[in-house]
């Protein structure tokens, strides 16, 4: 057995182990109840760095079927197009869940873009450096006729930016087993472009700068807190 396989099997067995144990240690308490309140609109300013917001161009809306889902799921999303003083722009979506019970799980953009059409022909786990460390991140590539939209995304589970998967899950259930239901925030910027290592480079900057503008209490709640 490879080292490879031997650690998902390993990760496996600890997933089904804690997942029985979750079911014994039923959670009651939401983590979202027990942290300070926390509003998007008033805590991602719409201005800072070169960047401010573009009202002229409207995010793209999800079909009304999947906005019901997403609404169940989510007390709290943000969507905005942001433009810097070269004229580029950067969409960001952010969604807070305050319960990551089994059925209440993040909506994943690589299912919420195919579910609007979207051949998503790029999926691979990324790290974005940042001065609050690196950040793993997914990025993605969705397509739909002429148009590339690049993607780079996270989840925060709780306190604490996790590797979207298994990781994720373990964090989750790691909360549960302490009788605690977990919170989680989806973060996501994306871009019209076909040169993907530019895209990619423009919203890591986008990204970079947006940190740096939040106080740290608010900047926490999207990155987790930091280790140390």
């Amino acid at each position: 057995m490879n080292g490879a396989l031997r650690m998902n099997v390993l990760l496996g067995a600890l997933l089904l182990g804690a997942a029985i144990l979750s079911h014994a240690v039923a959670p009651g308490v939401k983590l979202a109840d027990q942290r300070p309140s926390f509003s998007l609109e008033a805590a991602v300013p719409q201005a800072f760095g070169e960047w401010r917001v573009d009202s002229s161009i409207v995010p793209l809306q999800v079909d009304p079927e999947t906005q019901a889902r997403l609404n169940k799921i989510y007390n709290q999303t943000l969507s905005r197009t942001y433009i810097n003083t070269q004229g580029e722009r950067v969409m960001l979506s952010i969604a807070y869940g305050g319960d990551q019970s089994d059925n209440m799980g993040v909506h994943k953009p690589e299912v919420c873009y195919a579910a609007q059409g979207f051949q998503v022909e790029r999926d691979e786990y990324g790290e974005l450096a940042s001065a609050y460390g690196s950040l793993p991140v997914k990025r993605l590539l969705a397509v739909n006729g002429n148009r590339s939209e690049p993607i780079t995304y996270w989840i925060t589970i709780g306190d604490k930016i996790s590797k979207v998967g298994m990781q994720q899950r373990l964090e989750q259930l790691r909360y549960g087993l302490t009788g605690t239901v977990a919170d989680a925030m989806l973060f996501r910027v994306s871009s019209i472009d076909t040169d993907l290592p530019r895209a990619y480079r423009l919203q890591a900057s986008f990204v970079n700068g947006l940190l740096a503008s939040m106080p740290a209490a608010d900047r926490s709640r999207l990155i987790g807190v930091p280790p140390g």
